[in-house]
């Protein structure tokens, strides 16, 4: 008898018609199917137990979800099973709870009492939590998710404010906005000075553009133009604070850029932004966190410096 189980076949075992012998893994003893895909050979392997109740378990469980769950459609409705359950009317229950719960604490910023909000901290916890929420649901497209700006709008974790960063002055501007469609709008606007000459446009440019690095003078021809047309709205030397919606020039966090083309486009055509007013969108509860939100802003950035 041969060593090779090719040739020594198993009597339980057809003869295969085509060799006529039974071909045998020498290395499993596995029948093989006669399948051949570059020298590798399919092995006649008995299907794994496990998948078989894995696919018996599977069809089970589907039935069952079927008979209990909501599963098939039928036109503009639904089979709702024997347990009835509805995900929709489940979900909207959640929310239901939720807002029961968040209006306990929300209702106390109605007032704005300010001063006592902020110094409940068991009161605060939660409320910043919801009020990043709706900075970033509203404020952070144009102001960053970080309150920290970009082209166009204004920083609002530095110390530099437009018109006043306390949160009864932030709350006001929320909502009336500024250079909105209301009657109470803040109204702010840089003019365009595309009458001075061109040289004169720039030493202005170059006296502002200095203005950051602290070794603009005063005493030059940009400052004297600054101290003339400037520095009623911006103060004196381009610190800023005045609150009447003219930004400080002497940071780098100028909405417009600070760099001397810039200053130039500023200088030529002038500025107008626009913060639209949120007392039609938000409730005078959500103002009122989100001006203790937007107050905090600079603290926290103060405090992330130290």
């Amino acid at each position: 008898m041969s060593d090779d189980p090719r040739l020594n076949p198993d009597p339980d075992h057809e003869i295969d018609a085509h060799t006529g012998h039974r071909e045998v893994d020498p290395v499993t003893g596995y029948d093989t199917t006669g399948h051949d895909w570059n020298g590798i050979r399919e092995l006649n392997t008995p299907f794994p137990k496990v998948a078989l109740w894995a696919m018996i378990l599977t069809f089970a469980y589907s039935v069952i979800a079927w008979i209990l769950l909501p599963a098939w459609p039928y036109g503009k409705d639904f089979t709702r099973g024997l347990l009835g359950l509805d995900q929709t009317e489940m979900a909207v229950e959640g929310y239901r709870a939720l807002t029961a719960d968040r209006s306990d604490w929300m209702a106390k910023f109605e007032a704005a009492n300010f001063p006592a909000l902020q110094a409940d901290d068991m009161l605060m916890l939660p409320a910043m939590a919801a009020a990043d929420r709706l900075f970033q649901d509203n404020c952070a497209a144009c102001h960053g998710a970080d309150g920290g700006g970009g082209p166009g709008f204004p920083v609002l974790n530095d110390d530099y404010w437009l018109w006043g960063g306390d949160p009864e002055t932030i709350a006001e501007t929320l909502h009336v906005g500024i250079n909105a469609t209301g009657a109470d709008t803040r109204f702010g606007q840089m003019p365009a000075f595309d009458w001075m000459e061109r040289g004169e446009l720039g030493a202005l440019a170059d006296y502002v553009t200095a203005l950051p690095q602290g070794n603009a003078d005063a005493d030059s021809e940009g400052g004297v133009l600054f101290a003339e047309n400037c520095s009623a709205c911006h103060a004196e030397g381009g610190i800023g604070g005045m609150e009447n919606g003219a930004p400080a020039l002497t940071d780098r966090a100028v909405i417009y850029g600070q760099d001397r083309a810039s200053v130039l486009e500023t200088l030529r055509r002038g500025r107008q932004g626009v913060m639209p007013a949120w007392s039609d969108r938000l409730t005078e509860a959500e103002i009122n966190l989100l001006a203790l939100y937007v107050a905090n802003l600079t603290q926290d950035d103060v405090e992330g410096q130290q």
